[in-house]
């Protein structure tokens, strides 16, 4: 089993029903929504900084690259019966 740190915080009431219908919506609780999605953001910030880091190398994307980027995002995040082929 995995080792957990417990913690106490205080969220607001809305946020509070917010989370915990979001973790029933995915089947998980309320601390594994709550980890999850803290692990979605770290990620997003090490993907942005990376981004950052290749742009201070060589140069800012062109506006053709990011809509490519774009066009591959939305293709690869549909869900799985609605995702088109390449």
């Amino acid at each position: 089993m995995a080792v957990r740190k417990k913690r106490s915080i205080s969220i607001p009431p809305e946020l509070d029903a917010e989370i915990a219908a979001a973790a029933r919506a995915a089947g998980v609780s309320y601390s594994a929504w709550l980890a999850q999605t803290a692990q979605k953001e770290f990620t997003i910030r090490a993907g942005l900084e990376a981004v950052s880091q290749y742009e201070a190398e060589h140069g800012a994307f062109t506006p053709e690259e990011i809509a490519e980027a774009d066009e591959w995002a939305a293709r690869v995040t549909q869900s799985p019966g609605t995702r088109r082929s390449a």
